[in-house]
């Protein structure tokens, strides 16, 4: 009997669902973003909600410049989600708020001009939670969510993370008006007089939050919106499960320290679509956490489509790390556009790290005025005068990067074409670089500590004549020439 009932019950819910009509504030995702995927990854379902919206202005939310929309953008998604789902509309207009919590099965939709600012009270986020990567306290985050399933943010509306009340601002990234402009604004100057903070208490303890927190959530969907000037990083997803971003467009100013766009952290099954980023530090970048704590956690970031975006300044156009001590593996970067970034695809770790970056695949990327290199793979990152000849012990600590495919690139200018720097213990090794051409740089390529090594009909046109240097490389292929090995003398193929 008792089993009887348990089969009528799944009759009676199946029934329900089949009946339930869905909001239609998802766009589709077309299947051919998965065409020619170079590993097997299962198409990302995106979330669903019923056909029920209430207007965050039903709950007392008032538009202006002068009124705290905090309970009442909370209370309506707090009722949504009580009511088993639906859609929280944010209208036109300028809505001031403190911390917004996403529940499950909400979707914040956002009306065309919306314009969502957070509050420059650093009261309203007091709650502090220990940062993922870094291990530091950081300060609520002004969009956050916890163990949520089904959830999105969608619409044309902006969210605005009130950047400049939080960040520092160094000296040397800013004109000489600037910088008396941002003295005259208030804040202290601390670092011999080169590093500004908005007040003192943040030159002590740099407390800012992350503006966007997602951890350990499921089906998530961010479509259409704007993500601007957050304190820190901006959207920052961790543990996540099947991740949507489609057509968003994150822009922080370019001298904004820590000014991440987005880091994908420790995610499984993530797209990242026709997204448009502005950042002020990495652009689209990938981590798995930091040093022994990243390894113990052992979550890596995999199963990563990133297609048809563009980047508009940042450190780096696609980066890996630095902090990958969890792994990192299946990244597929392709049909993206780099403009005027620090570093265009950049691969980062230190001794002490550990954790493994295999299969990553970059293909069909356009890099344009990059400020230093192309292509960089730096195991020495944050370290100044190392000594890059002497090998330590392989243990743990030990960071390495292998299987690694970079093909059909072209790019114009820069300070250098490519620089791999490896290290002596843990050589980068089966790297191949197919259908290059990079013209207008100082310099072409580097080759340190790098190991299987192929490079196949790559053009590098560099000012000082030299296309490529090699030291400590071996069983390398470059455009036909086979190299056995190369120890600690240069050498120059031209």
């Amino acid at each position: 009997m008792k089993d009887l009932r348990k089969v009528l019950n799944c009759i009676v819910l199946l029934s329900m669902l089949c009946a339930t009509s869905f909001a239609q504030v998802v766009a589709p995702i077309p299947q051919e973003v998965y065409h020619d995927v170079p590993f097997d990854m299962r198409a990302i379902e995106l979330p669903q909600f019923p056909d029920y919206k209430v207007s965050i202005v039903d709950f007392g939310a008032k538009s202006g410049s002068d009124f705290l929309n905090t309970e009442a953008i909370n209370s309506a998604i707090r009722h949504v989600n009580e009511r088993g789902g639906g859609v929280v509309a944010i209208p036109s207009g300028m809505w001031i708020t403190g911390p917004i919590e996403l529940l499950s099965n909400v979707c914040l939709h956002t009306e065309s001009n919306a314009f969502i600012l957070f509050s420059p009270d650093y009261s309203l986020y007091t709650r502090h939670d220990d940062n993922a990567t870094t291990g530091r306290k950081k300060s609520q985050s002004p969009i956050h969510a916890y163990n949520a399933e089904n959830i999105a943010i969608t619409g044309e509306g902006v969210f605005d993370g009130n950047g400049n009340v939080w960040r520092m601002v160094k000296k040397d990234k800013m004109t000489e008006n600037q910088w008396k402009q941002r003295i005259a604004s208030g804040g202290v100057v601390v670092g011999d007089g080169k590093i500004w903070y908005p007040t003192k208490e943040l030159s002590q303890r740099d407390f800012r939050p992350n503006m966007i927190r997602l951890w350990e959530c499921k089906r998530v969907l961010l479509q259409g919106v704007t993500f601007r000037n957050s304190p820190a990083w901006c959207v920052h997803p961790i543990h996540c499960e099947e991740l949507t971003l489609h057509k968003i467009s994150v822009i922080n100013p370019w001298y904004a320290q820590n000014g991440d766009a987005l880091d994908i952290e420790s995610c499984d099954r993530v797209l990242i679509y026709g997204c448009t980023i502005d950042a002020g530090d990495d652009a689209i970048c990938i981590k798995s956490g930091k040093d022994e704590p990243g390894r113990r956690r052992g979550w890596p970031c995999r199963n990563v489509v990133a297609r048809d975006n563009v980047v508009y300044h940042g450190h780096g156009g696609f980066v890996v790390g630095s902090e990958m001590s969890g792994g990192v593996k299946n990244i597929y970067i392709d049909n993206c556009t780099f403009i005027g970034t620090d570093v265009g695809i950049r691969f980062k770790s230190t001794r002490g790290r550990g954790g493994v970056v295999e299969n990553i695949y970059c293909h069909r990327i356009n890099m344009f005025e990059i400020a230093n290199e192309c292509i960089l793979f730096d195991l020495y990152y944050a370290i100044k005068n190392a000594d890059i000849s002497q090998a330590k012990p392989v243990d743990e600590g030990t960071p390495e990067f292998r299987n690694i495919h970079i093909s059909d690139v072209y790019g114009v200018g820069g300070r250098r074409a490519m620089f791999f720097n490896g290290l002596p213990e843990m050589p980068i090794r089966d790297i191949t670089l197919r259908n290059i051409s990079i013209t207008d740089t100082k310099s072409g390529a580097v080759l340190r500590q790098s190991k299987n090594v192929v490079m196949e009909n790559v053009s590098l046109t560099p000012h000082d004549g030299i296309p490529i240097t090699l030291q400590n490389v071996s069983n390398a292929l470059i455009n036909g020439t086979s190299i056995s090995k190369v120890g600690n003398e240069i050498r120059e193929m031209k």
